[in-house]
C-alpha cells in the first residue's frame, strides 16, 4: 500500500486545499446559528481501526452535529428497545425531502430513522421516564460513541425546538396516527437537544467509525451497541442518509454515510474506517457542496467504494 492510499499517510490537508477554491452551495436558513455558520470552515478527519484519529486544519472546530446525529439516535433506541424500534419505523427511502409532512400510507410510521419524523419517534423510543431523562440518555448515548463527553448548545437547542414548525407539525402528525406516545412539544425538544450536541471533524469520525467497527469504539475499545445495530444502522444509512439523494452518493462514493445541514458529512466504511467532512455551504439537497467532493475524492483515493 503506497502513501497514497493509505489512510495512515494520506494528505488530508493537501485535499482539503483542493476543496477550497470551491465556493458554490449556501448555508442553511433553518436556525439562526445556522446562517451564521463559518462558510469558510472546511475540515476532513479520519479514525481508523487501531484508534489512532487523523484531521487537516480546522478538525477541532466544533459545530453542532444536526442531522448527523440521526444514525446514532437510530442505534440508540435499537438498543433501549431491543430491536423493537424497527417495529415503529420503516427503512426505505422516500424520494423526498427531509421534513416532508409524510408519514407511511396505512401504518402511520415515519419512512426511515434518517427523515426528521423518524428522527423525533427514535428519541421518543430511548429510555428515559420524561424529555430531560430521555435528553441526558442521548448525550450519554452520543458521547459513548465518541469517546468523550460531548456537551450540548443550548442556544441552537432552544432555536431548534422554537422555530422546528415542521418538526412540531410532524410530531402531531405522528401524535394524530398513535405512532407516537409523548407530547409532540415533549418529543420535538429532545430532538432538538440531539441536533444541539456540539462535535468537531475528529469526534464525527470517531462516531462514524465506532458504527463501522461493529459498534466498538475504535479508541476507547468499549462496545457501545451491538454488532447486529451497527450493521442495521449502516445499512439504512447507505440506502436513505443522504436522503432523495441517496442513490446518487452510493454511485459516486459508495460509502454508507448521513449529511446534515450544519455542512457536516459522517461517513462509515465498515470493517475499514470512519471519516467525517464538514463544509458548511449546501446544495439544493442540503448536502455539503464541498463534503460531497472531498468524499469522492477520500473514496477514489483510499478505495473505499463498497461495490468497487
Amino acid at each position: 500500500m503506497s502513501a497514497a492510499d493509505d489512510p495512515r499517510e494520506y494528505d488530508l490537508d493537501a485535499l482539503r486545499r483542493r476543496l477550497l477554491p470551491e465556493r458554490a452551495g449556501e448555508r442553511s436558513t433553518s436556525i439562526p446559528e445556522l446562517a451564521g455558520a463559518d462558510q469558510h470552515l472546511c475540515a476532513i478527519a479520519l479514525a481508523l481501526p487501531d484508534g489512532s484519529v487523523r484531521s487537516s486544519a480546522d478538525g477541532t472546530k466544533r459545530f453542532s452535529i444536526q442531522s448527523a446525529v440521526k444514525p446514532f439516535l437510530f442505534a440508540l433506541a435499537l438498543a433501549d428497545t431491543d430491536g423493537g424500534a424497527l417495529d415503529r419505523l420503516g427503512i426505505e427511502p422516500t424520494g423526498e425531502a427531509f421534513d416532508a409532512i409524510k408519514l407511511e400510507s396505512g401504518t402511520g410510521r415515519p419512512p426511515n430513522p434518517m427523515v426528521n419524523a423518524g428522527a423525533i419517534l427514535t428519541c421518543a423510543l430511548v429510555d428515559g421516564d420524561g424529555p430531560e431523562e430521555r435528553a441526558a440518555r442521548i448525550v450519554t448515548g452520543l458521547s459513548a460513541f465518541a469517546g468523550r463527553a460531548l456537551q450540548v448548545d443550548d442556544d441552537v437547542s432552544r432555536s431548534e425546538h422554537l422555530l422546528g414548525d415542521r418538526n412540531h407539525a410532524l410530531a402531531h402528525l405522528m401524535r394524530d396516527e398513535g405512532t407516537l406516545e409523548a407530547t409532540a412539544d415533549d418529543a420535538v425538544a429532545v430532538y432538538a437537544r440531539a441536533c444541539a450536541v456540539l462535535v468537531d471533524a475528529e469526534i464525527l469520525a470517531v462516531m462514524g467509525a465506532t458504527l463501522a467497527m461493529g459498534g466498538v469504539n475504535p479508541v476507547t475499545g468499549e462496545r457501545v451497541v451491538s454488532a447486529r445495530i451497527a450493521r442495521d444502522v449502516v445499512a439504512v444509512m447507505a440506502t436513505c442518509g443522504v436522503y432523495d439523494g441517496s442513490g446518487r452518493w452510493m454511485r459516486a462514493v459508495g460509502v454508507p454515510a448521513k449529511s446534515s445541514v450544519s455542512g457536516a458529512i459522517v461517513m462509515s466504511a465498515p470493517g475499514t474506517l470512519g471519516a467525517a467532512i464538514v463544509s458548511p455551504p449546501l446544495d439544493e439537497l442540503g448536502t455539503s457542496v464541498r463534503g460531497r467532493i472531498g468524499a469522492e475524492a477520500l473514496s477514489a483515493d483510499l478505495g473505499l467504494h463498497l461495490f468497487g
